[in-house]
């Protein structure tokens, strides 16, 4: 069903935090990771009453090149959110509150030919920091330790991800979503270039604590301490 306000901007939009009151049931949904880099991305559902939080997932592997052209991703996230609005008891008193990220569209226009009524949201708290959370225990289990990496989405949680990828690129590059353009036009040869340049700067740290490693056992050799010597001062 469409809404009065169809348009995904800001005024048309209203917060989860203070929503307009409603009769029935509150059913919020969230995304989580569809604009990261890294990983797979999470779709959150929150039954307002119960306060129940439930958590489907898009797989990364969805969003490489191959399949983005394919459309898998937007039929997979109509058909959890499906799934988990069943999983919720969703009947058509209920009203959804969609966060109006683009990722969405499809779900939008499922609900559009299915009269499912929703309103446009600006999703916050319980469930924004719920499934920001899902998503960050999920990079955090791919390895990526940096202690700037928090639930705030942007650009620094994106540099936060591109430099953990350099890092290993040959063994993360399949954790990436490289099926967003900007990876094959620009991210994957700066990439490349700074996991060069850090497997440089390895060996040269390496060099360095050899030839310092050798430094210490030759001066042993040339002038061994004696365990008298040792505690000579004491």
């Amino acid at each position: 069903m469409k809404t009065e306000k169809e348009n995904h901007d800001g005024e048309s939009c209203q917060s989860t935090i203070n929503p307009s009151e409603w009769k029935g049931r509150t059913i919020e949904i969230d995304d989580a990771g569809t604009g990261d880099l890294v990983g797979d991305a999470f779709i959150g559902f929150r039954d307002t009453q119960s306060e129940k939080i439930i958590f489907r997932s898009i797989p990364v592997g969805l969003y490489n090149e191959e399949n983005k052209s394919d459309d898998k991703v937007k039929e997979h996230i109509v058909k959890i959110t499906i799934d988990a609005l069943r999983a919720l008891n969703h009947t058509k008193g209920d009203r959804i509150l969609l966060c109006r990220g683009n990722c969405f569209d499809p779900v939008r226009e499922y609900f559009h030919e299915n009269d499912i009524y929703y309103e446009p949201a600006i999703v916050e708290g319980k469930l924004q920091d719920a499934v920001e959370g899902k998503l960050i225990q999920h990079l955090r289990k791919l390895g990526v330790s940096s202690r700037n990496l928090t639930k705030e989405a942007g650009i620094q949680r994106y540099f936060v991800l591109f430099d953990w990828v350099c890092r290993d690129f040959p063994n993360r590059e399949r954790f990436v979503k490289t099926g967003f353009p900007a990876w094959k036009k620009k991210w994957k040869n700066i990439a490349i270039r700074r996991y060069k340049k850090y497997q440089r700067n390895m060996v040269q740290k390496k060099s360095v604590i050899e030839r310092r490693a050798k430094e210490i056992s030759k001066n042993m050799l040339e002038k061994p301490i004696s365990v008298r010597d040792a505690f000579s001062d004491r």
